[in-house]
């Protein structure tokens, strides 16, 4: 105890004594010594109550009345509650010109911030540009569930889905025409989810610009390509010995150029897509294919195994799957030296899903490339790459054809051990296969 609050304290209690005593002295002078003390400390406890309704009315007033003079106890206990109302006020003035700087940060970014409630999906607060991106109105739209607030956008299903909630890249503004917005879910506190909407029209635009020129430019190529390699095709190198190495060469990039402008196209029309088909994808004739493609792309170098756990087929679009996982077994061939071991699994995940894999024994990817090895034409070797035939686009067509399929790869590698490509699909995406296709190919 403070040596302060300890005299007060101290002070009382002498105070006490000193009216007990004077009334013990009355009471012996009056001949009645006990009712003199019984009426003392009725006193005493009248008055301490009195302090103490005091006390109370001074808690509960709103107004600022500055503490008693005094050096007994309760006025030490009013100066005390005085010292922690005024500190209490101080922080909740902190605490407000905090909450004001934040709500105007909040309220000046020209991206749409959106406060959801997390049980109930309702809007709990949102800036100004949330009324310019996506039309929200204060305080009409305060309280009311954010998926009615924002339709058409399909954002009820997409907010049910909470931390796993994938970024939606592209979406039409649903108050402004002709806006496309990027939609993230930031779920940052047990109960409060943040909506961000940023305005993503001009880089729509510019990657429309690119992909346009892409398209045209690929395609433009692709004519005077076939004529040039047509003409190679013509000339025949025992007429000339000396020019076979060079029509050779010549054959050679003329090939790659064909297949890189092939790979472009694909990546155009995949980009250009939206949406996917809904075709059952017979997984067992998908893995007798890749079967046949690995068998013949490897020409005996390596050992194969297929292996066909899951009996389920997928839904989507047989022509881009077999894209995509065509794309991870020549990846396989090129990189896996001879005598090394490919294998391709079809197999189940926790959760309904399922998991295509292609592992190889192969040279394997430095993690520090792993972050990147999806863009167009990255390579971790260029000399490499260009030796086994890659155009370094395969892996972009696998990520995009999975995009489409709602879908994500998921790549594990380490330098000399080899590689692992997963394609891992949702339990939307899984739908039960004819027992009689059912099979595993070791």
């Amino acid at each position: 105890m403070p040596p302060r609050i300890h005299a007060a304290w101290t002070r009382t209690l002498l105070q006490l004594i000193a009216v007990l005593a004077v009334a013990a002295i009355v009471g012996a002078l009056v001949d009645h010594i006990w009712m003199a003390l019984a009426v003392a400390a009725l006193g005493v406890v009248a008055w301490h109550y009195w302090k103490l309704y005091d006390l109370l009315a001074r808690l509960t007033s709103r107004s600022r009345v500055p503490p008693p003079q005094g050096d007994g106890v309760w006025q030490e206990t009013d100066r005390m509650l005085h010292r922690g109302q005024q500190d209490m006020r101080a922080r909740k003035r902190r605490l407000i010109g905090m909450l004001r700087a934040y709500r105007a940060v909040a309220a000046a970014l020209p991206d749409a911030v959106v406060v959801v409630d997390r049980n109930s999906q309702r809007v709990q607060w949102f800036n100004r540009a949330a009324t310019t991106l996506l039309g929200l109105q204060m305080p009409r739209d305060l309280g009311k569930p954010v998926g009615d607030t924002l339709q058409p956008l399909p954002v009820a299903h997409w907010l049910a889905q909470g931390r796993r909630a994938e970024p939606m890249l592209d979406v039409p503004s649903p108050h402004s025409s002709g806006t496309r917005l990027e939609l993230r879910l930031i779920p940052y506190s047990d109960d409060l989810w943040l909506l961000l909407a940023r305005d993503v029209t001009r880089i729509m635009k510019l990657e429309q610009m690119r992909r346009d020129f892409v398209a045209n430019v690929s395609h433009e190529l692709r004519t005077p390509l076939t004529v040039v390699h047509g003409y190679l095709e013509m000339l025949d190198p025992a007429d000339q010995p000396e020019w076979a190495p060079m029509l050779a060469e010549m054959q050679n990039q003329s090939q790659r150029m064909t297949q890189l402008v092939e790979d472009l196209l694909t990546l155009s029309r995949l980009e250009a897509q939206e949406s996917i088909g809904d075709e059952t994808v017979s997984m067992a004739s998908m893995l007798a294919t890749l079967r046949r493609e690995l068998e013949v792309l490897s020409q005996g170098r390596h050992t194969i195994a297929v292996e066909d756990s899951s009996p389920t087929d997928l839904v989507g679009s047989t022509r881009e799957l077999h894209s995509a996982f065509s794309n991870l077994v020549s990846n396989a061939v090129r990189y896996t030296p001879a005598g090394g071991r490919i294998t391709i699994r079809y197999a189940p995940l926790t959760g309904g899903g399922v998991a295509l894999s292609v592992e190889d024994t192969g040279y394997g990817i430095p993690a520090a490339h792993l972050p990147r090895i999806t863009e167009r034409f990255y390579r971790v070797s260029t000399s490499r790459s260009r030796e086994s035939g890659g155009t370094g686009l395969g892996l972009a067509i696998v990520k995009h054809v999975l995009h489409l399929h709602q879908a994500r790869l998921e790549i594990d590698s380490e330098v000399g051990r080899g590689s692992r490509f997963a394609c891992h699909f949702t339990a939307d995406r899984v739908r039960a296969r004819d027992p009689q296709y059912y099979g595993a190919t070791a």
